[in-house]
């Protein structure tokens, strides 16, 4: 097994203390909600987001701005952190969204080197296949997700729902903001519903949001970070998911 398809230790037990839950969840979601980075793919694994973050960081300096940043934030190994950082200092501004579409742009050139997550495309094509209907509920921009998914041949499984980044960047998760865009437009009431996500930020917008949540960790670093959030079910492996929806 590649350390991406071993189920974590703090994952794999909580997912197998309560295999009625885990059922439960998937059985009653008519949409499910996904994360992008992460639950679909890694999409800065050929392309350094550290990277990204030092060539943002050193964009703004080179304009005279690099009083700007705390210190922590300019050592930020997350693009998103320097633009939020920024945001808050300056909303709403041209140079945040000069900014935004500069990530926007690396983003795009990483999406060609992504890493597709283990099992990510058939449970894609399987929840499809048994009828669930499917959105993404990102802080990436929705440019970046059209271009992978068409890549894997997967956007008929998502068109046209797709909710990603704008410049209204206060609306990132974890404000319910895309969860919420996601279920007007689908018609679907918050508890039938399923939001899957890597992180303790996407844990909290489906909380804010009122929408059931299962956790995908692909090591154990990610587990106990969405355990502490107060993740009740998380996974190591979406082949779990499978196996249930194939059941």
């Amino acid at each position: 097994m590649t350390p991406d398809t071993k189920q974590t230790g703090a994952a794999h037990i909580a997912a197998e203390n309560d295999p009625n839950r885990l059922r439960h969840l998937i059985r009653r979601a008519r949409v499910v909600l996904w994360d992008f980075d992460g639950p679909i793919c890694r999409l800065f694994a050929g392309h350094s987001a550290e990277r990204v973050s030092g060539d943002l960081v050193s964009w703004l300096e080179g304009r005279g701005l690099h009083g700007l940043l705390t210190e922590t934030e300019r050592e930020s190994l997350d693009p998103q952190v320097v633009l939020r950082a920024v945001d808050r200092r300056h909303p709403g501004s041209d140079l945040v969204a000069e900014l935004e579409e500069r990530l926007t742009q690396e983003e795009l050139r990483a999406a060609s080197s992504a890493m597709p997550t283990p099992y990510a495309d058939p449970l894609i094509r399987t929840w499809t296949a048994v009828g669930s209907r499917l959105a993404i509920t990102t802080n990436n921009a929705p440019r970046v997700v059209r271009t992978y998914l068409a890549g894997r041949g997967l956007a008929d499984c998502f068109a046209p729902h797709i909710y990603g980044r704008t410049q209204e960047l206060h609306h990132l998760k974890p404000d319910p903001h895309c969860l919420n865009r996601a279920l007007r437009a689908m018609g679907t009431a918050p508890g039938e519903a399923l939001m899957i996500g890597d992180a303790p930020t996407d844990h909290k917008a489906a909380e804010r949001a009122g929408v059931p949540f299962l956790g995908y960790a692909r090591n154990d670093r990610k587990a106990k970070l969405l355990l502490e959030s107060g993740a009740e079910t998380v996974v190591g492996s979406l082949e779990t998911l499978l196996r249930l929806l194939r059941g």
